[in-house]
């Protein structure tokens, strides 16, 4: 157990990491625009890592992923691999999930953007998985059960008549990208109690529909089996005494 509860020195340093995905996916949101590839995108968040923070990009390379950020457009739930021939245009909505590492301690993020004009559809959803995290930090609390997580995301999202993907869940973060413990977005029967120090990230996928999903040929991409919209957000969180911090 005593291995999640961060020091005050490792907090120290999850937040100089956490900062440097702050400012990508604020650097990067001028250029998301009809017509820019979301190949040039990776380009654009690999340079800002590398040359500007003097960081590493997490996903480059984690269990052989080829590039250095995610970009899951529409009926993407995931791990979307940037591709020059995949351009953006009207309508999209596109989650892109920057994870980077600094100092040896990492943070992980994302966030949907929107091609405007987008439908209002896509915008509600959009809008409703933000606020199923915002929801559910009230739960965060030194002593509370990480499953009330789970079951606040649950029923927020049920109330609109969206889906919550099952397969991928939040997780612990510091020396590693992905620790213990998993943090599910659904009902669940999870045992473990917060404490002030651990760090993990809370990322529901909800989907318009239904929850079942596939993986491409690519053996990354994942997407929605009735080909509906799907949205992500993700920040990553520290517990503290008195609640939590969102880092991100």
């Amino acid at each position: 157990m005593n291995s999640i509860i961060k020091n005050n020195s490792e907090i120290k340093k999850i937040i100089i990491s956490s900062k440097i995905v702050k400012d990508i996916l604020n650097y990067v949101s001028k250029y998301i625009k009809e017509g820019i590839s979301t190949g040039e995108i990776n380009d654009i968040c690999h340079d800002r890592i590398i040359n500007y923070h003097k960081a590493y990009p997490a996903s480059l390379g984690y269990m052989n992923y080829p590039k250095s950020i995610c970009t899951s457009i529409n009926d993407t739930v995931c791990h979307g691999i940037p591709n020059y021939n995949i351009i953006l245009k009207k309508g999209d909505i596109i989650n892109i999930d920057v994870s980077v590492c600094k100092n040896n301690y990492y943070s992980d993020s994302s966030k949907m953007f929107f091609i405007n004009p987008i439908n209002y559809s896509a915008y509600k959803l959009c809008n409703v998985t933000y606020r199923s995290i915002l929801n559910s930090l009230k739960y965060i609390k030194n002593g509370n059960n990480l499953n009330l997580i789970g079951y606040s995301i649950d029923n927020y999202i049920k109330k609109y008549g969206y889906s919550i993907v099952k397969e991928y869940c939040g997780h612990g973060i510091g020396k590693k990208l992905h620790e213990f413990p998993n943090i599910l977005h659904y009902k669940n029967n999870c045992n473990i109690l917060m404490r002030s120090g651990m760090v993990f990230t809370i990322e529901p996928m909800v989907n318009i529909g239904s929850n079942k999903i596939y993986i491409t040929k690519d053996k990354w991409t994942v997407k929605t089996k009735d080909k509906s919209l799907s949205a992500q957000y993700e920040h990553t969180i520290l517990v503290t005494n008195y609640g939590y911090k969102i880092l991100t």
